[in-house]
């Protein structure tokens, strides 16, 4: 599927920051994620998941936002700049919540990502500003969560990305799976 997708800016961290620094480009390794940032590896990275089971494939290997998340939450008098949120990727003009699990994201410089779920927003969110933990959930109209804070996903295929990369969307055959928190 063809859109006018483009990626915005990129960011990493070496270490386990809540925000990570935005660079010129970044190098994403198959199977491993964003080389140089912390939650680079096929097992997973992130603290929590590490106390429980150091062994659990790594299915946050790169953290994608979409940038109208950003101007929503600007429209609520909430500054939050590109990389504020940890994100690997800011895309602009892609609804990134609304794609399904094993959607893929073919970037115009030849990586694609798989996504695999949904960001779970935490308490660290809250400590970068306040009420915001807040702005990036909600509720549907059943009363389920709406977890608003990006989505996660695997390298399929390595290489660079860089602010003004066009993204295209390939869908998984069958039906679509819905994104569930990761």
């Amino acid at each position: 599927m063809s859109t006018d997708a483009t990626v915005r800016s990129v960011s990493l961290s070496e270490s386990h920051t809540f925000t990570k620094k935005i660079v010129d480009s970044i190098e994403l390794l198959e199977g491993l994620g964003v080389k140089g940032d912390a939650h680079c590896g096929e097992t997973v990275k992130h603290r929590s998941r590490l106390a429980k089971d150091p062994t659990q494939p790594n299915l946050r290997q790169v953290h994608l936002i979409h940038s109208e998340l950003l101007d929503e939450l600007a429209e609520q008098g909430r500054f939050v700049a590109c990389a504020d949120l940890g994100e690997n990727v800011t895309t602009s003009g892609i609804d990134l919540l609304g794609l399904c699990r094993g959607a893929r994201l073919l970037f115009s410089q030849g990586p694609i990502i798989e996504l695999t779920g949904l960001r779970n927003p935490c308490a660290q969110i809250e400590s970068f500003q306040k009420g915001l933990l807040s702005a990036v959930l909600d509720r549907d109209s059943s009363g389920q969560i709406v977890r608003k804070a990006g989505v996660m996903g695997i390298v399929i295929r390595g290489g660079q990305i860089q602010a003004g990369d066009r993204i295209d969307v390939q869908l998984p055959d069958g039906p679509p799976l819905k994104l569930e928190k990761v």
